[in-house]
């Protein structure tokens, strides 16, 4: 069953969006060029990556649009179907500090793409643009918009203005600008998922040293489908940051006890055991989470391989119960999510992705009990929460990628 991010139907999506972009943008000379870019969901590793930790992330099949035509003025216009105001500014005079507003993310990665291509001393100076945003993700729904933005506009515009950036070197410049300008200090794992996805595959990347494998899955015996919500993540960012902190006072606390520890996935199960008393409530609390979430994750990579989907599950689920208890990032919404998702026969197991705090949670079932997950879903939400959630399956993705029409 082809998906949004199909061929076709993202062929379909992005010509609408040409429509739109002229609508807002007006005609012009230059040939406007299409881009698109996907989201992603993780199934293990949740809250690793910061702390140096394997993760299983895979691209999916719905993501951000970008239309975007040169100008000749050295203005960058950047504009949002999801938002009427907009922004401008001449090349050389970026803004220095965050508004707040979507257009920090594009913001953030064309000053690290600019000081790229002034360290290399190209000859050619860049030129404006006229850029226009949307997309069929999620905002807010830990499906990872904000990488999706960022590493799309590091594709993008490394095709348009011809940097010649390798995709690591994108993905580098996606990150930064999340962490340097935004003021996220988000893990590797989101934008690496997205700028090297691989269609039919998830990606193992180990967060400490950044290697990664594409790890083969098997979609006519597993289906990934995700249930939103419907609860926008306002709290996400702020209660992120904190996390970051009281992962790191843990690691530093941690750390003397484990020689030759760099972070918190060093930390070996034996030893926090035996030194875990030495942490303050909380800080015990996340690091049994991170701790046994780094084991959880290496045998979920083993039942992977071994197509054991049960097992699989059974990790997954796991991991949303220490999210909850020992990390504090889920929310009622979510965990009524879970719980109804389990009781339908055929569903192996399923947590809360992203970040938490509201936004989604992603499932794992046989195909054949596909209809069956999602029916209930809703209807026992619906129920409960009074609003029809939204639960689709998902489908892998290739990655960012110029789309001809």
């Amino acid at each position: 069953m082809p998906g949004p991010g199909s061929h076709d139907d993202c062929t379909t999506l992005l010509g609408k969006h040409r429509i739109a972009f002229y609508s807002r943008m007006g005609e012009g000379p230059q040939t406007v060029r299409l881009f698109f870019s996907p989201g992603r969901v993780n199934l293990f590793g949740g809250h690793l990556d910061y702390n140096g930790g394997p993760v299983m992330p895979t691209a999916i099949d719905r993501g951000t649009f970008l239309a975007i035509r040169p100008r000749e003025d050295g203005v960058i216009h950047l504009q949002s179907r999801l938002d009427s105001q907009g922004l401008e500014f001449v090349l050389g005079q970026e803004p220095r500090t965050k508004s707040g507003r979507w257009v920090d993310y594009p913001v953030g990665v064309i000053r690290e793409l600019l000081t790229h291509w002034n360290a290399g001393g190209a000859a050619r100076p860049v030129c404006g643009l006229d850029i226009l945003y949307g997309g069929n993700l999620p905002v807010g729904a830990g499906l990872s918009s904000s990488a999706s933005i960022c590493v799309g506009t590091a594709f993008a515009l490394n095709e348009v203005w011809q940097l010649g950036l390798d995709r690591r070197s994108q993905v580098q410049c996606a990150l930064d600008a999340e962490r340097e300008f935004v003021g996220v200090q988000c893990g590797i794992m989101d934008p690496f998922a997205i700028g090297l996805a691989k269609p039919g595959h998830l990606l193992w990347l180990d967060c400490k040293d950044e290697s990664f494998e594409h790890l083969p899955i098997d979609f006519e015996e597993l289906s990934i489908v995700v249930a939103n919500s419907g609860v926008q993540r306002e709290l996400a960012a702020g209660e992120f940051n904190k996390r970051v902190m009281q992962c790191s006072q843990a690691f530093e606390a941690m750390k003397k006890h484990v020689p030759g520890a760099k972070c918190m996935r060093d930390v070996d199960p034996a030893s926090f055991e035996e030194h875990r008393s030495e942490l303050e409530p909380v800080l015990e609390k996340r690091a049994t989470h991170v701790v046994a979430e780094v084991v959880r994750t290496f045998a979920a990579r083993q039942a992977l391989v071994d197509g054991d989907y049960e097992r699989l599950g059974q990790f997954m689920t796991e991991t949303h119960r220490s999210l909850r208890d020992n990390f504090e990032v889920s929310s009622p919404e979510l965990d009524l999510l879970v719980e109804a998702a389990l009781e339908v026969d055929g569903c192996y197991g399923s947590r809360l992705t992203g970040a938490g705090f509201g936004g989604c949670t992603v499932i794992m079932a046989h195909p054949d009990a596909v209809s069956e997950v999602a029916a209930h879903v809703r209807k026992r939400y619906s129920a409960e929460k009074g609003w029809m959630p939204d639960v689709e399956v998902f489908h892998g993705d290739e990655g960012p990628r110029e789309v001809s029409l």
